[in-house]
This record gives C-alpha cells, structure tokens and sequence, in this order.
C-alpha cells in the first residue's frame, strides 16, 4: 500500500456520508508532493512544509474548504488543521515542527478521565498528552534534521484522528466534562435533523417488522444480519457524532470480538440499544450531530482481496439461504455486504463511490427526502437504469488513465430484479482490476 493512498477521497456529495473525507483532493496534490519531497532534500524546510500542507487541501465543487490554513512570516510557518471536534494548531521553524490540540481545561478533568489520558499516552507512537496553566492539551514536536512528506505525514494524522476520536469520546462519557476550541463545528438545520430522526424511527419499524416473518426456529444468523446491518446504516447515511457514533462503535466491536458470547445474547444487546435510539427525544438525538472539516481519512486501505473475500463469502451464505428456502433473509444480506464493507474498510475512492451508488439504489426513499435522483422506484420495483449506468461510469472513467485494466460495468448488470442486481453488481465489483499503469 502507497502511504498517498491516504489521500484518497470520494466523489463529492450534498451531504456527508461514512467517516471518510467527502471531499476531492487538490488537482495539483501529486506534483506538491513531489515539490515537498525535492525541498526537504534540499534543506528548504519551511518551502517543503508549505508545499506539503498545501497537498492535504480538499475541495467541494473546486472550493476550498479550507481544512488547511498557513501563514509564512519570515522564518516561521504557522498552520491550522482540521479534523472533525480537532483544531489542530502548529509552528514550524527551520528547527523543529510544534502542534497541539486542547482537549479541555485542567479544572474540569475528573480523576476518572485524567487516568483515562495517561493510559491514552502508552497507545501513541508520536503524540502525547500534557497540561500547561489552562488547558489538557494533545501535543505533537518533530525534529526537522531528517524529514520528508512520508515522515511528517504519519505523525500529524495521528494527533488528528485521536484528538478527533478524544474528544468525540469525552462528550459521550465525561458529561461534566466542557469540550474546548469546538467553534468550528456547524450545526445541521433542523430540517435535515428531523429527517434524520424520522429515518432513524422508519428503519427500526422495519427492522421489527422484519424480525416477525423469520423463522422461528434457528434464526440468530439472520437476526444478526438484520441488527448489524441497521446500525451500520445509521452510521453510515446519518453520521452521527458523540454518544450515538460511541455506542454504535462500541456495540459492533462487542458483537465481533466477544467470541465466547452466543449469537442470542449478541443480537439482544443490538435490540437494546436500538430501543434506546427509537426512545431517544429530539432533543437529545440532536445534539449527537454536527457538520465540521475532515483532513485525514480514519482508516487504513484495505486491500482489493480482502474485500473480494469478504464478499464472496457472504454471497456464499445467500446462496445457502437461498438453497434452504429462507428467502425473506436475502435482500437483507445483500443490503448488509454494503454498508458492512462501507464501515470497516478502507476503500479507494473507485470503489467506495460505486459502494455509495449502491446504497442510493437500496434507499431510495432516504435520498429522495434529501433531494436526490431516484435510482429505484419501490413501488413499480424498477430501476433508473440509464442513471444508475452513469453513475457508474463517473464512478470509474476518472480513474482508467491510472488503472489500466480498469473497466467500467453498468451495461453487464442484470435489472431483472433487486436481487439479481446486487448479485451481478457485486460479482462486478469483484472483478475490478486496479493494477496501476
């Protein structure tokens, strides 16, 4: 895996979907690269960290987002960074790199959360926790003697992401506890909350009306499905923030690495937490949200066979379901394989956009609330087959001058019915070459 393969970002949408930067890559983040690689060799380090800071921009429709923020005066260079509830703010000189975060005041740490801090320092590799006068700050300094892209990259993503995942987690579990320098998150309007929370309330009525038709006999696995398929939805179209996304975490982790915990008992810790969501007010759903600038994707890439792998062993468990009769369980599954590879894996940008358009596809009444194109009609239970071609081929053709054997696959789906539709999709997803020129 290229260390720049974590850069890659998707294709812009109107809102933002999955922890993943929604966002594009500057045009030009190649040829910084390279200019920052050539500067640091010849010792130009404030030239080399500009250059370097300026290929971690992202755009939305060619705009800025001004996720990134530098200012040169003479022989400092200070920079700003943002990462989700993380302002990342730092100084650079000839010498040495210096950035930090402030997670809260002092004062306000309990002893319960200043244990959980230190114990956070043994799981760094770069970044540490310390206190000045004020403030519990997140802090990173590097040497600049021997540096280059790749050696500065990996630091600065580590303090991002774990000051981000911080203080996301003290929100959720420190309530006494008042987040510090937050002012540049942005509320989501009240329209679009009130949408997210009917959804919320529609996918758990179908959840349980789905529960109801399973057999009786023998029918965790399925249940399994149907229960992780839903949180992983929810995460994924709505977004969450603070306890919501924490519990979420918490509960898929729970349900996969709890081995000698029967499937019964996993899948009635699932129903119980989404009780707690259906009950959920408003008000206190709402304050689980926010809109912020994203820098650093959260997740590693992850192979293209491990991800065939994955897939191919779930549509082997449809084929079984399907060979046992169990019918009813099919589309559920299907629905499963892409918003579990959407949660755990980190794609390229190829296939998570073909993975969004899927799941356009398998929610259309979610993204026609959101003023979307609608890529099947449940009623008539027909697809926009010209729209759903399109999407696939803008999914694709940006990317075939890089990917020779590339290929686009719109025409070879088969449209006869919803479940021959995913099966034939995900056969093509699987057969997607991205072996670079």
């Amino acid at each position: 895996m290229s260390w720049l393969d974590f850069f890659t970002t998707n294709t812009t949408h109107k809102h933002p979907f999955g922890r993943g930067i929604n966002a594009n890559i500057a045009p030009d983040e190649e040829e910084l690269f390279e200019k920052s690689y050539e500067a640091f060799e010849s010792k130009n380090i404030l030239d080399a960290y500009e250059y370097f800071l300026n290929s971690l921009e992202n755009f939305t429709n060619d705009i800025s987002n001004q996720n990134i923020i530098t200012s040169r005066v003479e022989d400092k260079l200070e920079f700003t960074i943002f990462q989700g509830c993380a302002k990342i703010t730092g100084l650079i000189t000839k010498e040495n790199l210096k950035a930090e975060v402030i997670l809260i005041k002092k004062g306000n740490a309990s002893v319960a959360l200043k244990r959980r801090i230190l114990e956070r320092n043994y799981q760094f590799t770069y970044a540490y926790y310390f206190c000045d006068d004020e403030y519990i700050k997140l802090k990173l300094f590097h040497d600049n003697i021997t540096m280059s892209p790749q050696k500065v990259f990996f630091p600065l993503r580590e303090l991002a992401l774990n000051a981000d995942f911080d203080k996301e987690y003290v929100k959720s579990e420190f309530n006494e506890s008042t987040l510090e320098d937050i002012k540049h998150l942005k509320a989501i309007n009240e329209e679009e909350l009130k949408i997210k929370y009917d959804f919320i309330h529609i996918w758990i009525k179908e959840l349980e009306e789905k529960i109801k038709i399973l057999p009786s006999n023998d029918n965790a696995g399925m249940q399994s499905f149907i229960y992780l398929s839903t949180l992983f939805k929810i995460d994924y179209l709505l977004v969450p923030h603070y306890d919501i996304f924490q519990k979420i975490t918490k509960k898929v982790q729970e349900f996969f690495g709890e081995e000698n915990t029967s499937s019964e008992s996993k899948n009635e810790e699932l129903k119980l937490y989404l009780d707690k969501l259906k009950d959920m007010s408003f008000q206190k759903f709402s304050q689980n949200f926010y809109n912020a600038k994203y820098t650093f994707n959260p997740m590693d890439k992850t192979s293209s066979e491990d991800i065939n792998i994955f897939i191919n062993e779930t549509l082997t468990k449809i084929r079984w379901y399907k060979n046992n009769r169990y019918n009813q369980i099919i589309p559920s599954i299907y629905r499963y394989i892409s918003f579990y590879v959407l949660y755990n894996y980190g794609l390229n940008p190829v296939v998570k956009e073909l993975l969004h358009t899927l799941v356009e596809i398998q929610n259309p009444d979610f993204f026609k609330k959101l003023d979307y194109q609608i890529l099947y009609d449940i009623n008539t239970k027909s697809f926009s087959k010209r729209l759903i071609i399109t999407k696939i081929d803008d999914a694709i053709t940006p990317y075939l001058s890089k990917y020779k054997s590339l290929e686009t696959f719109g025409s070879a789906l088969n449209f006869s019915s919803e479940n021959e539709f995913y099966n034939s999709f995900y056969l093509q997803l699987q057969n997607l070459n991205f072996e670079e020129i």
